[in-house]
């Protein structure tokens, strides 16, 4: 853990504006912020690049629509925190401004870990001030007390702003803002109460971008429109600028799948990756189609609910998260990509899937036909699945050599039976005890597991996914 997270290569200091849009618990109004920051700012011709703390896969889906750029992930538990400010760095290279949305409460982080993945974290780890997002729809005077503990509570945390969500009258605002003046920390904005500005949401939180591209295109407009009306967006711009160098090498996916090695040998072609996409399969980090890449794989992305077949000359095949259960019946009724789906596992061609993946790969969903691949069936329920997993892997696979110790997140209304196969993907080690995930095939080619996994802690997994879907030579 000691090492450094590209391996290699000298510190250098980079400077990117950069503000991290928290609150004192969720449902206060962070993604409307943030969002709308983002996309105001777009409109303004800035390049902004969007980040969001934390393992969530949705958000990222909106701060992409608003800012035309990859929406990246900072998770210190993933990733570790030695990696946080190197991702960040390569992300917001040559950007004018990066905006970070967090998670939970700012001080919130792993259960038990104390600070761990926290978004106060993140923001001490970019030395990035914070703008702290109110819901004051139940307070008047109080906000003072609460934006004060929360200033306070954290001296290495600069709280620098507060943007007021959820306003009801403008002499409700004139209140807070009188109970807020010496403070200290001073109101950046102040937002109105707008139902007909919230984002649809349904069993594991927004709907994602992906699902409703036109609506949620309006809706990021909206939110852009919101937020500059009701906030200071030169007083937040200058707060941004104000962040001080962040001495940091950014992170290569390059250096991190080779260090001072060659690309995965690939016989004079590099070796086609299919990566599930559309909205069913919307879940994943950016960084991992990176790090095929630099592996020396060519990716192509394709539909599950609309291609009938995987790109031509496949040779493996990456699926991620998303919602399988909205879509089984579609899923289901592609009978022609099921059994192409099949027909490559039967090859030994290497598969990884991961939640969506898993159940896309099962026997069958809610009663709808899947492609058949492992020996389990899936159905959804009301109980959430939810929360930070260490994991070992028990096998050798096709992405991870046995022993491997990886951090990952789970994140399911769905039960597959059973729960595990008779080889598992995982051994999940904390927070209790047990078996999960399928490695199968014919050759041991697929390895299907819950556990949403980031890559760039572990990127070994990329390069030796990469390496079995090397053709042999003739």
């Amino acid at each position: 853990m000691n090492r450094h997270p590209n391996g290699h290569g000298n510190e250098r200091c980079v400077n990117p504006p950069r503000l991290v849009v928290a609150a004192p618990s969720s449902g206060s109004g962070k993604t409307t912020v943030a969002t709308g920051l983002m996309a105001a700012f777009t409109e303004a011709g800035l390049t902004v690049s969007p980040h969001k703390a934390g393992p969530d896969y949705i958000d990222p889906g909106y701060h992409a629509l608003a800012t035309g750029r990859p929406g990246r992930n900072l998770d210190a538990y993933l990733c570790g925190p030695e990696r946080i400010a190197p991702l960040f760095a390569h992300a917001a290279a040559g950007t004018q401004l990066a905006v970070v949305e967090g998670v939970m409460g700012l001080y919130d982080g792993a259960a038990g870990a104390g600070e761990l993945a926290s978004t106060a974290q993140v923001a001490k780890l970019l030395k990035a001030p914070v703008v702290l997002v109110v819901d004051a729809s139940s307070q008047s005077r109080s906000v003072a007390a609460l934006v004060h503990g929360f200033a306070s509570w954290d001296p290495e945390v600069r709280v620098a702003g507060v943007v007021l969500n959820k306003v009801a009258s403008t002499r409700h605002e004139a209140l807070l803002r009188d109970a807020l003046d010496g403070s200290g920390v001073p109101v950046l904005g102040a937002l109105r109460r707008d139902a007909g500005a919230e984002t649809p949401s349904r069993h594991l939180g927004l709907v994602p971008a992906a699902e409703r591209h036109a609506e949620a295109v309006e809706s990021v407009a909206a939110l852009a429109a919101r937020v500059r009306a009701g906030c200071d967006m030169e007083a937040l711009l200058a707060l941004a600028r104000s962040a001080p160098p962040l001495p940091v090498t950014p992170w290569e996916a390059a250096a991190e799948v080779r260090g001072r090695s060659a690309p995965v040998l690939t016989h004079g072609r590099p070796p086609r990756i299919a990566v599930a996409g559309g909205a069913a399969f919307t879940f994943s980090y950016t960084e991992h189609t990176e790090l095929l890449q630099a592996a020396g794989a060519e990716t192509v992305t394709f539909d599950p609910l609309r291609d009938e077949r995987l790109p031509e000359g496949t040779r493996g095949l990456v699926i991620g998260g998303g919602f399988p259960e909205v879509y089984g019946q579609q899923l289901s009724a592609n009978e022609p990509l099921r059994v192409a789906v099949r027909e490559l596992v039967a090859a030994g061609r290497p598969v990884a899937a991961e939640c969506a993946g898993l159940l896309y790969l099962s026997r069958e969903l809610d009663g709808e036909a899947m492609c058949g691949v492992l020996d389990g069936s899936a159905r959804m329920t009301e109980r959430l699945t939810l929360g930070y997993r260490e994991a070992v892997a028990v096998d050798d696979s096709v992405l991870a050599p046995a022993g491997l110790r990886v951090r990952g997140h789970e994140f399911h209304r769905t039960v597959l039976t059973p729960e595990a196969g008779g080889e598992p993907a995982w051994g999940i080690v904390r927070p209790e005890r047990r078996r999960e995930g399928f490695l199968g095939g014919p050759s041991g080619n697929v390895h299907a597991s819950y556990l949403h996994v980031h890559w760039a802690a572990a990127p070994v997994m990329a390069r030796r996914f990469v390496e079995r879907c090397v053709p042999c030579p003739d």
